[in-house]
Parts: C-alpha cells; structure tokens; sequence
C-alpha cells in the first residue's frame, strides 16, 4: 500500500474521550497518511552529550545536579532560579541557571527539581545581561529516562492545543501500526543508483532517526522522490504538448524577419489600439504580443505564463491578447484574485477598449442580483467580448457562448480547480498566466516546464528607479519629515503595516492611520483600506486616492498587487522585517509609477538581527525582481504560500527545489529519461510510477 492511501481517520490512534481532531485539523492532518507525511521541521540530539561549556556550539544535552535554589514573587508570579553543575563534564569555572517561570500553573517543577538531585536536561544556555549563563526553556527528566533521552527526537510544526509530545507518541504508534505496509513509491533501478533507503525506512528514519547519518539518508531519500514526481507530472504535461504541436503544422513564417514586430504581426484592433496609445510598447512587450498570437493562430491551445517585474506593463499585453480573441468573434475572460485589481482592470479595459467598439464587462460575487443576471445572459448571448472579474467567473450559473481565451492574473493566487473550472467554461481556450511576482528560473523550469513562457524584461521608458532606505524604528520621526516634504510638493503616500489592527506589540492600519492624521500628518487626509472594509467603500477610498482627494493612505498589503497612482510616490512599509522579500519589492513596486522621483522606506525594529538587516540590505542592493525572488526563495523555501504576504507557487513537505537544485536536475533527467523511453509507463520497472499516480497522486494542491 501506499503511503497517501492511508486514509485511516486520525482519531483511529486516539485514546478515548481524546477530543483533539480539531487541533489536527488545524495542522491539516485528517488521517493516518497526513500524520506520516508531516514531516519534522527539525531534531533534537539527545543521543550525544553535550556539555554545558560547549553552550554556544549547540543546545546543551547532559546529566547535571542541582546545587541550589532560590525563589522569587509571589503567586501568578513566583518563579524559581536552580543552581546547577555539570556532572558529565565538570567546569568549576561555570556556573549556570536554570530559570523556571510561571511555577503557579506549573508546581510540579518545584517539586522535582531538588537540591542535591540529578536530572537529564537538554536546552540552549546564553548569557543575560548580568553575566549570569541562564536556560528558561529546556526540558528535563529523570537520568534513567529513555524515552525523551538517549536518543534523536523529531520537532514538529505545531498548532494550539497541541504538544510536542502528543505529536510524537502518535506518530510512534502509526509507525508501528501502519508502517510496515508501505511500498516503495520509486522505480527499484533508481532506489539502487543513488542507493536511497526504502519508502517504509525512509518514513521510519525521517521521524525516528536510529542516527543523524541515517536521518540524512532519509531526508535525500524523500526529497528525491518529492522532486522526481513533481517532474513526472511536469514532463508528461509538457510531452504531451509537444506532441500535439509535432501533429499539427504551425503557420509562424510571417512572424520571421520582421523588423519592428509590428505592421505584419498584429491585427487590426490590436494595431488601433497600440496607435491610440499615448507612448510606445517596450520590446519585451512587443515580443510577448507577438509569440502569444503565434500560440492563439496553432490549433494547439495555448499555454503561456507572462511574467515580468513589477511595472512591465502585463496587463496591458493581456489586453492586446484579448483583442486577437475578439477578432475571431470569440470571449475572453481576464480573472484576478481579488475584486480591487479586477476592477482596477476592468476600469483600464473600458478607458482604451470600449473606444475601439468592444465590449466590456465587470463580474465579481458583489454584483447585485438584477444587473447580474443580465450580465450573465449577455455573456451567454455573446453580446459581451472581455469579461474581467474575480472567482465568480467560472460560478455555476455563469455560462460563456465561445469562450477561447483565459487570461489568470496573479496566478498564484488561483489553485488547480479553480483554474480548471474557469477553462472548462469553453471549448479548449487558450490560457494566458500572468505573475506580477517574478518566478525565479528554477521554479519556471520545474513548476511551469510544460508551459511557454515569455519574459518582459524592460520597463516602460522614462521612469526613475525607486529609492530605498532602510530605517530603524527609533529613527521613524526623520522618515515623517521627509513624507511632510513630499505631501508639500503635492505627492502622496502609502503607509503599510503588517496587521489590520490589535496589534499589541506592533503597529497595525487601524490605529496608525488615526495615529497618521491626528498627530503626525494633521494638514492632509488620510484613509484606511484593508481586506476586511466592505468592497463599496474600497472602491471610494481608491478612487479618492488617484484623484488626489486622499493624500495618505494606512493599509496592509491589500495594496501590494495592481494599485496604480501615477502620483503617490512614497512607500512606507513599517515591520517590514515581518514580509517576504517578494512581498516588499510588490510593495516597492506601487510607487516610481510616474515621471517623478519615489521613494520607498524600509522601516525595522530596533532590536532586529544584523542577520535580519542584511536580508533587507537585498532589498537596498536589488531593483530586479528575479534576483530579489532567488535570494526569498533560498531564505524561506518555497513553502506552504496561499496568497497572503508572501507569495509563491507550490505546496512541497521536504524539499526546497533552490536549496535541493542538484536532486532537482537529478530527477528531471531521470523522469524524462524514463518518458522519452516508455512514455505510457508500461515497462515492468516503471508500472510502480503508474500506480502512483493512480492510486495516490502526490501534489493535490500544487499550484499549477
């Protein structure tokens, strides 16, 4: 059996009256397989000791004695300090502490830890500024303990209402139970080349490790087999194109030996459009127009992801596109992932569109009941051309008469259902995906390798790049003054806080922006906008804000994608170690939009890290939203990213395809290898592949 067809009720391993399914639930764990599958995120040595004189090179594991104690407060606030020695290295020169809070809810420590008793302790050990060595988080237990000592335990991601120990004794007992019944998931000839573990002992060893070369062995055996299905699914979608457009015979001669890419290569609307335009298309935009009408002219559907950075001018190439679909009398539907960007498109799309005779139309799930239902029945009568909105595009009731090009901004944003409910609304459209945060090259080549992909690397023409600083928070006043001096010149401003409000210990959107008009900026407006105000009154607030009428606006990162104010050229992003590097470069990306100059203020704690600082100095030393991606990439690992602050493209358990970059050409060599050979897996070694991903298909939630 294989390891996800496990799909036993987790509450199976419960003791009774164990009433912690939601807590698991919250971890995404429903059964058996999703227990075995999450993976820990690291693990503590207790097998080998390490003394308390060694405390800076790692956490401490030794049997110590204590030699005395002392108490302090009173009550809710009694805690206790224990004097100990080590007694598996012994260094009279050390004396260290370990600092125990919270003793009213927790009395059974002052009970255990006995003057002239010896324990078991593992925790890490610093020096606080009296020069005493403390430890306030550590974990104890009797010297003939065995089963939280004398051995390498797994740390999981954890949830409320769950522990460390919990997590631990049930994924002991799945093991045990379920385990042995695993199969391998790997061809054998492969499992032998890297000499890899077994799928039933990699599980085993990836949570209980016997040894750390063994967990080792584990982790490269999983990551390997991660990536190597991730490029299974990739290269039979992108052999299967290939075949398709080896059947058919694409007509590209015309779009040879062009000059300008211009006069020849586009149709009549889309040639209108560009001569309306009151500047010129970029060579990159150029070329993007070019290859994505050569896609929509092959009987071959498209498949094409558009990327750029931030400014490239995307939506305006998706506009074009939409303009060769309606010249086939055919629909195009522009989706984005939230009902501000869309509007803002479909604003844009009505002011250059409509002039030419087509017909625009705005869908979103806020549109009242009436003007609704007569949208819908003129999209199914054809009399609309491009529809732009958000998820309600592809609803029940929403019906398309011919509907051949599928434009997904941000698509990212958009799971694998969604993306195939909006496609299933026609006959084979074409399908055009735009990301606004720039996919770095080994994510292109993985995740969209069975796509085309066209790159705008250039910017429009005459814009200045932004200027970032950083600045410490205790330095915030001189970055006020220097707001004041551009609101002075008639400029505008965004203020962008990490939270929408109850920020207890940070600044949130809600009470900085009373803060921002009532103490700090009186003479000029300020509004509020984050995701929880009602989408009628977003809509004022920004349509307010290009208009001039607003001059500063307090926000959260609802403003990081599509926001367009030609004249607000500050950006203040405060915690702004607290967002992903993408996010901010996003953020950056809202301001430098007109002629003149902008500037964007990086704005820090006062007690962050030089190794923080220096992740934000990428920020100061980069303006190319590829390398800023990279360098995110390698940081966070792609991760479990859903659209929030930071975005991202996959859901993986273990492996980081930047960090793992030489499994990853690893695998893909071998997938296409085995493809190109027995394409429909039906060799004996490669029927194992087959029953995967019939049986068990990994990546039900990547992104794709």
């Amino acid at each position: 059996m294989f390891i996800r067809s496990l799909s036993i009720p987790i509450n199976k391993l419960f003791k009774d009256k164990d009433s912690s399914t939601a807590c698991f639930s919250r971890l995404g764990i429903t059964t058996v397989s999703d227990l075995l599958l999450l993976f820990p995120r690291n693990w503590e040595d207790r097998e080998h000791y390490v003394p308390i004189k060694d405390f800076k090179k790692s956490p401490v594991y030794t049997q110590i004695r204590i030699t005395a104690r002392e108490f302090m407060g009173y009550g809710n606030t009694k805690a206790m300090k224990v004097y100990i020695e080590d007694e598996i290295a012994p260094d009279k020169n050390i004396q260290a502490v370990l600092m125990c809070f919270n003793l009213a809810k927790r009395p059974w420590i002052e009970k255990q830890l006995l003057p002239d008793t010896s324990h078991m302790i593992y925790g890490s050990f610093k020096y606080n500024k009296n020069g005493e060595l403390q430890c306030s988080s550590f974990k104890y237990g009797p010297v003939s303990s065995t089963k939280n000592f004398g051995k390498i335990l797994p740390v999981y991601p954890l949830t409320s209402g769950l522990t460390q120990e919990k997590l631990r004794d049930l994924t002991e007992k799945a093991l045990k139970q379920y385990n042995d019944q695993t199969e391998n998931e790997l061809p054998s000839e492969i499992i032998e080349k890297y000499n890899l573990l077994s799928k039933k002992d990699a599980i085993k060893e990836i949570h209980f490790p016997s040894s750390m070369e063994r967990m080792e062995k584990a982790k490269k055996t999983l990551i390997y087999e991660e990536l190597f299905y991730l490029e299974v699914i990739v290269g039979k979608r992108a052999m299967e194109r290939l075949r398709m457009k080896n059947q058919l015979t694409k007509n590209s001669e015309q779009f040879k030996n062009n000059k300008d890419g211009l006069n020849v290569d586009l149709k009549p609307l889309q040639k209108r459009l560009i001569e309306r335009l009151p500047f010129k298309l970029t060579k990159g935009q150029i070329d993007a127009v070019i290859e994505i009408n050569c896609d929509m002219m092959s009987a071959v559907p498209m498949a094409r992801l558009l990327q750029g950075d931030v400014g490239s001018g995307k939506t305006l190439v998706s506009f074009l596109s939409a303009l060769f679909t309606v010249e086939q009398n055919a629909q195009a539907a522009i989706m984005a992932p939230t009902e501000l960007l869309a509007r803002q498109h479909a604003e844009n799309a009505a002011k250059i569109l409509e002039p030419l005779g087509v017909n625009i139309a705005f869908l979103t799930g806020n549109i009242k009941a009436k003007g609704r239902k007569e949208l819908i029945k003129n999209l199914a009568a054809g009399k609309i051309d491009i529809v732009v909105g958000t998820h309600a595009l592809f609803s029940k009731d929403v019906e398309y008469k011919n509907l051949k090009l599928v434009v997904i901004d941000e698509q990212h944003r958009f799971g694998v259902t969604q993306r195939t409910m909006i496609l299933s609304k026609g006959i084979s459209p074409n399908l055009l995906m735009m990301s606004a945060t720039p996919i770095p090259r080994t994510l292109a080549l993985t995740v969209f390798g069975d796509m085309d992909v066209s790159v705008i690397k250039d910017m429009p023409p005459g814009r200045k790049p932004v200027k970032t600083h950083l600045a410490k928070e205790s330095n915030e006043a001189k970055v006020y003054d220097f707001i004041k001096s551009e609101l002075k010149k008639g400029k505008q401003a965004y203020f962008v806080y990490p939270l929408i409000d109850d920020g207890d210990e940070i600044k949130d959107a809600v009470s900085m922006a009373q803060r921002l008009s009532k103490e700090i900026f009186t003479e000029y407006k300020t509004a509020l906008i984050h995701s929880k105000i009602p989408e009628d009154e977003k809509k004022q607030t920004m349509d307010d804000f290009r208009k001039g009428e607003i001059k500063i606006l307090s926000a959260t990162s609802v403003v990081e994608v599509g926001v367009d104010v030609p004249n607000a050229t500050c950006m203040i992003v405060e915690h702004a170690e607290r967002f992903g590097l993408s996010a901010l470069h996003q953020l950056r990306g809202r301001v430098g939009r007109g002629p003149d100059q902008s500037y964007c203020f990086l704005v820090y704690s006062d007690e962050y890290t030089e190794e923080g600082k220096n992740r934000l100095m990428i920020m100061l030393e980069n303006t190319d939203g590829f390398v800023i991606a990279e360098e995110d990439l390698k940081m966070r690992g792609p991760g479990r990213f859903t659209g929030t602050e930071q975005s991202g493209y996959m859901s993986l358990g273990i492996a980081n395809p930047i960090r793992d970059i030489e499994e990853l050409q690893r695998a893909r060599e071998d997938v296409f290898s085995i493809l190109e050979s027995d394409p429909d897996l039906l060799l004996e070694n490669h029927r194992v592949i087959a029953r995967v991903l019939e049986e068990a298909p990994p990546f039900g939630d990547v992104r794709f």
